[in-house]
């Protein structure tokens, strides 16, 4: 079957009754199963993307492909789903980088803030650095056997706080949960980071343990009602946050028939060509009408105050990631930013995702 006439009758005409089925399926042996394993729950920031991916390939299948889901860690714990694909405990799975910082330290070079200001403009950075820069495919394909099957990232990360932040002053001394470069942030801007893993940031927040939280993205911090306890939600300048990748064993991809994936890779040219887009923009508008109606008080640090704060956190993250982690693993981490750099110069520019902040305030 050429191609083009595959993902016509698999993508256009939806219904095996519609087009007989696939004429390389023989029997129900030739029917492809696998299990898809994340670690946070469906209503997390990332969950809508990996949801809409999964259901497309379904539905697309036409019932070829049966995919297993298990969310809020339900099969692998927290920090276990890298080793998880890589041994095929988990065929498929969402990755934060930031659990993993000694396992993926090339990937570490992606992960940046106060360089950029679009998530939908990230995406597309990640994906090109992936394709151009050989030993951040060798770290995934190689040393963990796992292909990127698509970038993903979450989406903005407000500074969420108990009390109101009107300067980078405010900040300093506070105890607030980082996660992965985020932790960085913190303790440059006079904070005191505190490494925690998401299930256990709300009851941190109720016992006072923490005065805020960082590095958590907007949508999945309303959906983990921190807000109840922290309705502080400051816009502090940063840029997106938290580079990820939805990721496949290879060996499992190397055995799915050419038609299968030609059809995932058409669907993951349509999340590179808007979809990502749609999706955070869908749910960040209905995040952002939950939480105003839910008492969260948005702010935005002046221009004064996000002038100062890059020039607080940049170049200085980058140059220590080039020193303490890219040139010990024998990584060439400048060209790396060279080509990070001239990513984000192509695509930022256009990037179109708003932050809850500029939906919440009108601007």
């Amino acid at each position: 079957m050429k191609r083009r006439e595959f993902i016509r009758s698999a993508g256009i005409i939806t219904g095996a009754a519609a087009i007989g089925g696939f004429p390389f399926i023989a029997s129900a042996k030739d029917k492809i199963s696998f299990k898809f394993d994340s670690y946070i729950s469906e209503t997390a920031g990332p969950s809508g993307l990996d949801q809409w991916f999964l259901t497309e390939l379904e539905k697309r299948s036409n019932g070829v492909v049966n995919v297993r889901r298990y969310w809020a860690a339900s099969l692998n714990k927290v920090g276990e789903h890298l080793s998880a694909v890589r041994d095929k405990t988990s065929e498929m799975s969402l990755i934060s980088p930031g659990y993993y910082q000694a396992d993926l330290p090339v990937t570490r070079g992606l992960e940046w803030y106060y360089k950029m200001q679009r998530a939908d403009a990230l995406q597309l950075v990640c994906r090109d650095v992936y394709e151009q820069f050989q030993p951040l495919r060798d770290e995934w394909e190689k040393r963990h056997r796992a292909k990127v099957m698509y970038w993903t990232n979450w989406n903005y990360a407000p500074f969420i706080t108990r009390k109101p932040i009107n300067s980078l002053d405010d900040i300093k001394g506070l105890r607030i949960r980082g996660y992965g470069v985020a932790t960085d942030v913190i303790e440059r801007l006079g904070g005191t980071a505190v490494p925690m893993a998401a299930p256990e940031v709300y009851t941190a927040l109720e016992r006072g343990v923490l005065d805020g939280v960082y590095g958590f993205d907007f949508i999945t911090a309303v959906a983990y009602k921190l807000h109840e306890i922290a309705p502080h939600f400051t816009d502090i300048g940063d840029g997106p946050h938290g580079p990820s990748a939805t990721v496949i064993n290879t060996e499992v991809w190397n055995g799915f028939p050419p038609e299968i994936q030609a059809l995932c890779n058409d669907i993951v040219a349509e999340i590179y060509a808007g979809k990502y887009t749609e999706i955070m923009s869908g749910l960040n508008q209905k995040y952002v009408d939950k939480a105003q109606k839910e008492g969260v008080k948005f702010s935005r640090l002046s221009d004064e105050q996000k002038k100062a704060a890059t020039q607080i956190v940049q170049p200085a993250q980058v140059k220590k990631w080039e020193t303490e982690v890219a040139k010990p693993a024998g990584i060439d981490g400048a060209q790396m930013q060279k080509l990070v750099d001239a990513a984000i110069a192509k695509y930022d520019p256009s990037g179109t995702l708003k932050r809850p902040s500029e939906l919440a305030l009108g601007v």
